[in-house]
């Protein structure tokens, strides 16, 4: 990765879209107005100044209040205030119309390098040298947590940001100069309590930024570091390693797509959040770069340096030159796609039919999601791309034998779920002939000899029962009985009995347990109730 970016510098120079010079110390904030026709920036100097994007001059003269070193600036949700931290411990808040202080908190004592608004405007927050974070009401201007504000353990508090619902704090910072981890520390906003710490940067933590849903959280490290956090577990998933130098500042894009970053190596870079990737060649500067800013649209980029300026950047001409101009939109999926139509089988083994059937006879159960040539149906049927010219394969009926022999070795038995284990129940189907015992001795019945001068045709085959179990006979009957060979018997009288609805065969075998199997894959057993 480094050889790219090393290939990107020589092959291509991003220049500034405008400068603003006038600043006498180091920039260390630039953020957008709103309207996109002006920026706002902050200095060791002890001034804030407004510019024209379009000329790069300064409107109006320097906002000023005190002497000390202004460290950061953060606007306010609906555009018309700006709060500034500064050297002296007090934290400010300017009216951008009047460009005049109209709160000033103190509390601090110690220079303030960290601000930041809730998403709602009613609260600020700041972070300090003293390793304090304190909420601020806005309306008020009282602290939040009083009397006492979140000591959070960092020797200095470099970087405080409020989640998205405004319900947790995030703070980083310096733990110490002789030791190895330098924690980030999420904190409930209303109580106070310390909710979880993670560890990973071996440095100070300089900047911090949550994504606009919330699941996020990116951090920025002396150790040149970027990581990214699962706020659902608090995780690190990623870490970005492409600067060289101290990694002062991050920004967000509104989208949540495009991460800009800070550097002492004198560049700005921009990232691609889908895959973690640079997206561009470093956008050089002069100096160490500070601070980095996005426009309310995405399409700018604001940086401060440490040359005394501060610049603004085309991102969407950065991003059509690298080919990736979607960048820029939100990444929604395409609602006009229709949905994957997932249709049943027409030929289908009614529901329930393997119902209670033991694990070592999966195979069946499996015939109505595996594929072809894996299922009972595909290993007796069909036959994969590989086994085409085969002439080793072996027939169907083989097939059968050897899928079924498993389980009379065994001795198990193949139960079906109906009324009982031993019970089959068949449909009866009007002029079709019905199955019975697969193992009977079937043969055509013979012509009646002495048919009945009402009847117009001959009576249907009443049952077929195997003959170890005798059927009982109605003795009121005036019908006479003709013997056919085989198992089955035909009654025949002057008023003939109604055939039955069905017919249960009792004590199947496990051929009779096929071709039942089969015929229940028939087409004329699909409507759903069989």
């Amino acid at each position: 990765m480094a050889s790219l970016i090393s290939k990107m510098k020589e092959t291509s120079a991003i220049t500034h879209h405008q400068k603003f010079e006038g600043h006498t110390d180091w920039v260390w904030g630039a953020i957008h107005l709103a309207g996109g026709q002006r920026i706002i920036t902050c200095s060791d100097d002890g001034s804030l100044r407004v510019w024209n994007t379009m000329n790069g001059k300064q409107i109006g003269e320097d906002w000023r209040d005190g002497d000390g070193a202004v460290k950061s600036i953060a606007l306010s949700p609906d555009g018309k205030k700006v709060v500034s931290g500064s050297y002296d411990g007090a934290v400010r808040l300017w009216d951008i119309d009047t460009c005049k202080v109209v709160k000033k908190w103190t509390g601090h004592t110690e220079g303030v390098y960290s601000v930041c608004w809730s998403r709602d405007g009613r609260r600020v927050l700041s972070g300090s040298d003293d390793g304090t974070a304190r909420q601020w009401e806005v309306e008020s201007g009282e602290t939040i947590l009083m009397p006492e504000p979140i000591e959070t353990g960092h020797n200095y508090v470099y970087a405080v940001v409020y989640s998205p619902d405004t319900n947790l704090i995030a703070t980083g910072g310096s733990d110490g100069w002789d030791v190895d981890e330098h924690r980030i520390k999420i904190w409930d906003a209303k109580t106070g309590k310390l909710v979880a710490t993670l560890k990973g940067h071996t440095s100070s933590v300089l900047c911090l930024a949550w994504t606009g849903d919330g699941k996020t959280l990116i951090s920025g490290s002396w150790d040149s570091s970027i990581r990214t956090w699962n706020t659902t577990n608090w995780k690190q998933t990623a870490v970005l390693l492409e600067h060289t130098g101290v990694v002062y500042g991050i920004a967000i894009s509104p989208n949540d797509r495009i991460l800009a970053s800070a550097s002492t190596d004198k560049t700005a870079l921009l990232w691609n959040l889908d895959n973690g990737q640079p997206i561009s060649s470093p956008i050089q500067h002069a100096h160490y770069v500070t601070c980095v800013s996005f426009s309310a649209g995405g399409k700018r980029l604001a940086t401060g340096c440490k040359d005394k300026n501060a610049y603004t950047w085309d991102v969407a001409a950065i991003l059509r030159e690298a080919g990736l101009d979607d960048l820029l939109s939100d990444p929604k999926v395409n609602a006009t796609r229709p949905p994957i139509q997932v249709h049943p089988p027409v030929n289908r083994v009614p529901q329930g039919f393997f119902d209670g059937v033991p694990p070592s006879h999966s195979s069946a159960r499996s015939c109505l999601s595996t594929p072809p040539g894996t299922s009972f149906l595909g290993r007796l049927f069909g036959h994969s791309p590989s086994d085409a010219h085969d002439p080793s394969r072996v027939p169907p009926l083989h097939r059968v034998r050897n899928i079924l022999k498993q389980h009379r070795q065994s001795g198990e038995g193949i139960e079906l779920r109906g009324r009982s284990p031993a019970v089959v129940e068949v449909p009866y189907a009007k002029g079709k002939r019905r199955n019975a015992c697969a193992r009977e001795n079937r043969k055509r019945p013979l012509p009646l000899k002495n048919p009945t001068a009402g009847s117009s045709h001959p009576p249907k085959p009443n049952v077929a029962i195997p003959s170890s179990q005798p059927q009982a006979a109605d003795s009121s009957s005036t019908s006479s009985t003709a013997p056919v060979t085989g198992n089955a018997t035909i009654t025949t009288g002057t008023t003939p009995t109604p055939s039955r609805p069905d017919i249960m065969i009792r004590q199947a075998g496990l051929w009779s347990r096929f071709w039942l199997f089969l015929g229940c894959l028939s087409t004329e057993y699909t409507d759903g109730h069989h």
